[in-house]
């Protein structure tokens, strides 16, 4: 068992880790930094959609970490197992320790696929998919390829999970498949959400009810899947009525795209960073942690009540690294981060609604006199290519991509509702 310290000792190097990283390199490139991650393979998550979708390739979305951590840093090939705080220690897998002078602490979310019963022994076959996974998004295309008719369900669990509107776009890409096939009137698509709307923020989901209908989509909220049969096509959900009583539906399918349910890694939600739900407890503001001034959290673990996307890290990283160095310097935190999040909702296989907004459901455009709610073929291409470029050439090598996302830029769109 071997011990080993550094300035800055980040866990996980997905698209927080690696960005933190360099961008703390560009800030100080003196400064002794460890990333903590066992993967050799690094995904770009928001793709996974328009794999499933067929209009991207996995290959596009995926990177050797190797060729993103920086050979500077000190990459620890393992993973964290624990942590002792008071000791300003992380323990690996291994039994190895690491401590540290500032810990930022960004997992991502674990996957839970056990919590429906049922599904792990019959995704990936049988038309039972799910684009919430690199080992599982392409059956999803394969589905939407092969099939020529019946019921296609598309299930969203309770929240938190990432990106709140990527269960929805793949039902819109498979639908809008569907239609340039001449095949959309064989189908019965259902939306089977367990939560209480079609979004998390009412000037969208008002929007987006028109892209349902257009469809010909039914929508069922409340209806939450806890078993799925593969080989007899049959889905149960809890349904919760308005008084709170709970009833089981057997929905029979041809066709089904699941969202897995998502929480905190399990190492995070019993340990001592934690809050009572298991999420990293940190200043919502800050990003620094509730209790342990030295650490910091950002990304999908974190208690922060943003929309987990890719965009909300974007624009965490340069909080968390400006924060340290605030301490590192003897000032002041800076409360930098207001919620931010983005959502590129694909409606068409030509189309994208890009939905920005912060805490509390403001709607926070980056583009004046473009209304938020209309699809674009622009957002569509930003979607394909320009986004993934922004991710790997800009965000994961470190620069500060600050483009002001303004309330008052919405506020002529909001007076027409």
């Amino acid at each position: 068992m071997s011990q080993q310290h550094h300035t800055i000792v980040i866990v996980g190097g997905g698209a927080a880790g690696i960005s933190v990283a360099n961008n703390m390199h560009r800030q100080n490139p003196n400064i002794d930094i460890a990333i903590i991650e066992p993967s050799e393979t690094h995904y770009y998550q928001p793709a996974f959609t328009i794999i499933g979708g067929g209009a991207y390739t996995l290959k596009r979305a995926t990177r050797n970490e190797a060729d993103l951590i920086n050979l500077c840093f000190t990459w620890i090939k393992d993973a964290a197992k624990t942590f002792s705080p008071d000791k300003n220690t992380v323990t690996l897998s291994s039994g190895d320790k690491v401590t540290y002078d500032y810990l930022v602490v960004c997992p991502g979310l674990q996957l839970d696929w056990n919590k429906i019963d049922g599904l792990k022994k019959t995704l990936g076959k049988n038309n039972v998919c799910s684009n919430y996974s690199a080992d599982t998004v392409e059956y999803t295309w394969e589905c939407i390829q092969n099939i020529e008719g019946g019921t296609a369900l598309f299930t969203q669990p309770p929240m938190p999970i990432k990106c709140a509107g990527a269960p929805q776009k793949i039902m819109y890409l498979a639908a809008d498949r569907f239609r340039k096939k001449g095949i959309l009137d064989n189908f019965n698509i259902e939306f089977c959400n367990a939560g209480p709307g079609l979004f998390g923020v009412p000037f969208f989901a008002k929007a987006l009810s028109k892209v349902v209908a257009d469809y010909g989509i039914k929508t069922h909220f409340n209806h939450n899947l806890i078993a799925i049969d593969g080989p007899a096509k049959k889905a149960t959900f809890e349904v919760v009525d308005s008084k709170g009583k709970k009833t089981q539906v057997v929905k029979s399918f041809d066709m089904i795209h699941v969202t897995p349910p998502q929480s905190a890694p399990g190492f995070i939600k019993k340990s001592p960073l934690a809050n009572e739900a298991g999420w990293i407890d940190v200043n919502d503001r800050t990003l620094q942690h509730n209790k342990y001034g030295n650490i910091f959290g950002l990304g999908d673990a974190t208690s922060t009540p943003n929309a987990k996307t890719a965009a909300a890290v974007r624009k965490q990283v340069p909080v968390v690294v400006d924060n340290i160095l605030n301490l590192i310097n003897n000032k002041n935190l800076e409360e930098g981060y207001d919620g931010y999040g983005s959502c590129p909702l694909t409606t068409s296989l030509s189309a994208v609604m890009l939905a920005e907004f912060s805490y509390g459901g403001k709607i926070t455009p980056s583009f004046p006199k473009l209304d938020p709610r209309k699809s674009r073929y622009i957002w569509w291409l930003g979607k394909v290519f320009g986004f993934p470029w922004l991710y790997w050439y800009l965000m994961l090598k470190g620069y500060r991509i600050d483009i002001p996302h303004l309330e008052s830029y919405a506020k002529p769109f909001i007076d027409k509702e």
